[in-house]
């Protein structure tokens, strides 16, 4: 008996099997993905075996091959990985200018993550209806730079504009959609529905930050559209930080496009893109052919290793 990971809550799986209904399951405690130290061994988007007691449990016996899946650091254990979700088509990050601030590090970390495992992500800037015309301008600096990268991305304001594009977006796709608390991704969902599939909560004042409305990540089937296959979108607790995981130094680089490109005209072949001396990254920066944010954020990333950073 097979199924589909449609929800996780840390100590329980729902899962919709082939035949239309949904179970809750379990997983032993020893149970683990070979080769990938995790916390959470299972994660929604998993094609799953199933196996049902005679006393009505029902368990967890293995995971079927992914086709990929996306993972941060765990907040609790900086050694291990946490999987965000598995057999995925995009990642959709909404971010925010402002209430709360999403920095670019941030974003940079998470396309970094996402060209890791090739997914393709998309960049949802919301609250537009929230700026002034300067951070609107600042927006669009922003757009231009990933979308120059070849990034798509998207602006609008969840509350007060039309998500067609966004609907079109998710169409037939399995989706991750994910970001800082607070940037609207719950109102979002609830708006490509049009009905509340989750609860939305406030900005804390005192902060200016999300307050977490998500808890556990779950996926929710996008209605269906005559004949054309239905799409999914995976919804994630609200994310904090996303620390970089097991990436080596030197392959830190790859994930950031423009500076793999232009370092391949460095004179040596292992430049880390710290020294100055025969580096053309930093060559680069200097002509602002290299956006120093997207450079800061590599320097960043390249100090994971060292340091233990979580971001």
């Amino acid at each position: 008996m097979t199924g589909l990971v449609i929800r996780c809550t840390g100590s329980a799986y729902s899962v919709l099997r082939d035949d239309g209904e949904v179970l809750t399951c379990h997983v032993k405690g020893n149970f683990r993905i070979r080769g990938i130290r995790s916390t959470n061994p299972v994660a929604v988007g998993d094609r799953v075996e199933l196996d049902t007691l005679p006393d009505g449990t029902t368990w967890i016996t293995e995971v079927k091959e992914r086709r990929n899946y996306i993972i941060r650091r765990s907040t609790n254990l900086s050694h291990e990985s946490h999987i965000l979700a598995a057999n995925i088509d995009q990642a959709l990050l909404v971010v925010t200018l402002n209430h709360p601030v999403t920095s670019t590090t941030f974003i940079d970390r998470f396309l970094a993550t996402a060209e890791a495992y090739r997914i393709p992500a998309v960049l949802l800037f919301n609250k537009e209806d929230l700026l002034t015309e300067e951070e609107k301008e600042e927006v669009a600096a922003l757009r231009a730079l990933y979308e120059s990268l070849g990034y798509q991305t998207l602006a609008l304001s969840v509350l007060k504009d039309d998500v067609d594009e966004v609907r079109e977006l998710l169409r037939g796709k399995v989706t991750l959609m994910s970001g800082n608390s607070g940037v609207g991704k719950s109102t979002l969902l609830n708006s490509i529905f049009g009905e509340e599939v989750t609860r939305t909560g406030r900005i804390s004042d005192a902060h200016d930050k999300g307050m977490h409305t998500t808890t556990f990540s779950a996926m929710y089937a996008l209605p269906k559209t005559g004949d054309e296959p239905t799409g999914w979108i995976i919804d994630t607790p609200g994310i904090k930080g996303f620390g970089g995981v097991a990436m080596d130094k030197r392959e830190v680089s790859h994930y950031f496009r423009e500076i793999f490109r232009i370092g391949r005209e460095c004179r040596y072949d292992d430049c880390l893109h710290t020294d100055g001396k025969h580096c053309a990254v930093i060559a680069a920066v200097e002509k602002g052919e290299i956006a120093l944010s997207r450079y800061e954020s590599y320097l960043s990333m390249l100090g994971d290793e060292q340091e233990r950073k979580y971001r």
